[in-house]
């Protein structure tokens, strides 16, 4: 009976401590007294956490990419003039050629709008591989730290599988038309050289490259970004960092 009655006086002085010390001192105390500490986090529940946050990062991306205007009107992601073309850009600009230029650049994106969709599958399944010990590295990882891994681990499935996606696309919408005539042009204008260019695999390369920086930007609101943790799991997870 003594030992309930001092326990309960020594919990009543530490209530009275407490509430008359400062914030930053009652921090410090709870934190030496080991209370109001959160419980260290399962390996189940960071695996879901992780997963959850790919999830939702790469449906937004998805989302955010896979519409009209989704690259096109995306400064950060825009599909622009392939390297091999951008020496003979100016001469054609100035011959005239501008609006099939222009037409070129816009096409290359929608092929890359109508390809974007079809990749949240294959995000869905790369993301069900994730072990425990990659949840925890990613978890203690930088902003980005689990896009890189994604795409580490899943870039030439990804590409695998998107470019007879895109080729379609591309076929749909006239990139390789385009590219053809451009080239056509540039063979018409004296001393104006071009390189031979694989249209399909540059498109693959930047609307994945685009995916991966959208997804990327994604991350990054979920960890630095409470309102980005849409989900109790994605505020249990990443709230404690």
């Amino acid at each position: 009976m003594r030992t309930r009655m001092a326990r309960w006086i020594a919990l009543v002085a530490l209530s009275l401590v407490l509430c008359a010390a400062p914030a930053s001192a009652q921090t410090k105390i709870t934190d030496a007294l080991g209370l109001g500490k959160k419980a260290p986090l399962s390996n189940e529940k960071i695996a879901s956490g992780l997963k959850e946050a790919l999830q939702v990062g790469a449906g937004n991306a998805v989302q955010s990419t896979g519409r009209v205007d989704g690259y096109f009107a995306n400064a950060a992601i825009k599909i622009l003039m392939p390297e091999k073309m951008r020496t003979v850009e100016k001469s054609l600009r100035a011959a005239g050629q501008g609006p099939k230029l222009d037409e070129f650049i816009l096409s290359m994106n929608r092929a890359a709008e109508k390809a974007a969709p079809f990749a949240k599958d294959i995000f869905w399944s790369a993301i069900k591989e994730m072990t425990f010990d990659d949840a925890r590295r990613i978890l203690a990882g930088g902003d980005t730290a689990a896009t890189e891994y994604f795409k580490t681990k899943t870039t030439a499935k990804l590409s695998a599988a998107f470019t007879p996606v895109v080729q379609k696309a591309t076929e749909e919408v006239g990139v390789t038309r385009q590219y053809k005539e451009l080239t056509a042009r540039a063979q018409s204008i004296p001393f104006l050289r071009t390189q031979s260019l694989d249209v399909d695999q540059y498109v693959v390369g930047k609307a994945l490259d685009g995916l991966f920086f959208v997804l990327a930007e994604e991350e990054k609101k979920i960890r630095t970004n409470p309102a980005a943790r849409v989900t109790q799991l994605l505020k249990d997870v990443f709230g404690r960092k």
